[in-house]
């Protein structure tokens, strides 16, 4: 689901039915920009609450969530230091050369402005 939001229970029960186990809140456009830059993504995924069809369940409200997101952001910093130190300084990774094949429009026909702003992504194309 593109979030942030909590799904209604119409929208819960036809996510159950058809065999969800998990719903997130999508983070597709940051995975599709950070392609466009070539940039490395992984995501982080935590849990919040359970899906309002679980009627066992406590209702989802506001409190719960904090206190969830509260307990995740300690979680996630802890996995993300020991995450750090794995990544390594020099990588070849595929995704750091999506562009290679992706750019079609010819340079002499990149508008100066956008070329200078995105020099970072851009500048190993100048020079070829």
């Amino acid at each position: 689901m593109d979030g942030p939001a909590f799904s209604t229970r119409a929208e819960s029960e036809l996510n159950r039915k058809m065999g969800f186990d998990v719903i997130g809140m999508t983070n597709v456009a940051e995975a599709k920009l950070a392609r466009e830059a070539e940039i490395s993504f992984a995501t982080l995924a935590m849990v919040t609450d359970y899906d309002c069809w679980k009627v066992e369940e406590e209702p989802v409200n506001a409190q719960t969530v904090i206190g969830h997101l509260t307990a995740n952001a300690e979680a996630a910093k802890k996995i993300v230091a020991e995450t750090i130190v794995r990544i390594p300084e020099d990588s070849a990774w595929e995704s750091h050369r999506s562009l290679d094949m992706a750019l079609v429009t010819a340079k002499e026909l990149w508008p100066k402005d956008a070329t200078d702003s995105l020099q970072a992504i851009l500048g190993r194309f100048m020079d070829r």
